[in-house]
This record gives structure tokens, C-alpha cells and sequence, in this order.
């Protein structure tokens, strides 16, 4: 007799690189997510783009929207009604966590999913408060990303 062996659960950390280049990013909190299977699945390979995302307040609910999914072809190879999804999901947090965050968001403040975590049973999300930077920010991050890097070289030359 042959014994099923149990899947491993995959560590994909989907990583949202852009929100920290356009945002200063502030209180981060991990919340979870609700999906379908097909998400799910699409989340634990890894097809799930996070640039251009954002997170919105309804209804005293967050939902993160724009996140796309590829979805695949099912177990049979039937061809799915969408191939990309970007509807909006649901997201979980505690009451505490989304009063400070409803209070953040009148002052102003954007929230900004960062990283999209598939570690263990669950999928979930961490979302940070961020201010949105102008340009002469950006800039200067890339003038100081060039000089930490020319100075990195340097120093390994030696």
C-alpha cells in the first residue's frame, strides 16, 4: 500500500515594490483575505500582481482592489470565463485595527498593500499607511539609491 504523501505548503511572498518607491510607508498590519479557490490556487503559484493596487474604505470594510489574479486552467484544462481578475476583496482585520486606520485615512494618509503572503494555511495580506511622495522625492531616493550603490562598488573593489 502506498501512503499519500501531504503537500508542503508553499512561501511565496509576493512583494508590492512600487508602493515603496511612491509611498512613505508608515504603520504596517498583516490582514487576511478573502478569496475563491481558484484565487487561492493562483496565490500559491505565485500569479498575482500587486502593482497599482490599493486599498479602499466601504461600508466600515476594507477592500483591496486592482489586485490582479491570474487565473488558470482548472484540473480538467477547461479554459476559465476570465483569465485576469481585478475585482475587489474582501479583507479581514480586527475593529481596533480598522478604527485606526478609518482615522488615518481622514487625515489623509493612503493605504497600500506591500507584501501578499502565502505562508502556511492561510493567504494574507500586509497593508501599511503611506503619504504619497512628489517628485523631488523620488529623485532624491534615486540619487540616493545611485550613491549608496557607487559607494557599495567601491568598497568591494578595494
Amino acid at each position: 500500500m502506498s501512503k499519500l504523501k501531504a503537500k508542503k505548503p508553499t512561501t511565496q511572498n509576493i512583494i508590492n515594490r512600487r508602493a515603496r518607491f511612491d509611498y512613505e510607508l508608515g504603520e504596517e498590519i498583516v490582514a487576511g483575505l478573502v478569496l475563491t479557490g481558484m484565487e487561492v490556487r493562483a496565490a500559491r503559484e505565485g500569479h498575482v500582481q500587486l502593482k497599482g493596487s490599493f486599498v479602499s474604505l466601504r461600508n466600515g470594510e476594507l477592500w483591496l482592489n486592482n489586485a490582479s489574479f491570474s487565473l488558470r486552467l482548472n484540473v480538467r484544462g477547461e479554459a476559465n470565463s476570465r483569465s485576469v481578475d481585478t475585482s475587489a476583496r474582501k479583507l479581514l482585520v480586527s475593529k481596533k485595527q480598522l478604527s485606526n486606520f478609518t482615522e488615518a485615512k481622514k487625515q489623509g494618509m493612503t493605504i497600500v498593500p506591500t507584501k501578499l503572503l502565502t505562508n502556511g494555511k492561510f493567504i494574507k495580506v500586509v497593508i501599511a499607511l503611506g503619504k504619497g511622495k512628489k517628485n523631488y522625492d523620488k529623485s532624491q531616493t534615486i540619487k540616493r539609491r545611485d550613491q549608496d550603490r557607487e559607494t557599495r562598488r567601491l568598497i568591494s573593489n578595494r
